[in-house]
Order: structure tokens, then sequence, then C-alpha cells
């Protein structure tokens, strides 16, 4: 894989392009004052499972897991823009 080391006033400023090189399989290195702090690489292809995704969310702190019997998750926080809706319409095709 190519790699591209750009600052990050230039990645700001280019972003979409970067993003398009990524998609086409470059690495970007972001760095500050020379310093390499972040990578832009392509993400991987394959969708996350159901189970995944719960534990993502518990990860960040959008679902906590349920304390009552025989439902192992409390209902989901509704987010701006239907978030959770769009994640659950997802796993159901």
């Amino acid at each position: 894989m190519k790699k591209n080391y750009i600052g990050i006033r230039e990645a700001r400023i280019n972003l979409s392009k970067l993003i398009k090189d990524v998609r086409s399989g470059m690495e970007i290195i972001i760095t500050d004052r020379g310093t390499p702090v972040a990578r832009l690489v392509p993400a991987e292809s394959h969708s996350l499972t159901l189970e995944e995704r719960i534990k993502n969310f518990e990860s960040c702190g959008l679902i906590q897991p349920s304390t009552e019997q025989g439902n192992k998750y409390s209902d989901p926080v509704e987010l701006p823009g239907g978030f959770v809706q769009k994640c659950m319409e997802e796993e159901r095709r």
C-alpha cells in the first residue's frame, strides 16, 4: 500500500481528494510539524454483525446493558436523525 505524508493544514484543505486517494488504496499519514499523528486507510469492506454493533454502541456509551431479567439490553436512546432506527433497518436487510 502506497503511503503519502501530509500536514494537518493541507489535509483539512484537501480532505475530499485525500478520501478519493484512500478509496483507491493509498494510505495517508497526517503529520503535525513533521511528526505522524494519524492515518487515513481504506475502511474494511465487511459489515458488522448486530452483536458487534451493539458492543460498539455500549463502548461509546450510547446504550447500556439492561439490569432486568430476560432482556439483555435496555431500550436504545433515540438520537437525532433516526440513527438507531437506521441501524435496526440495516440489520433487517
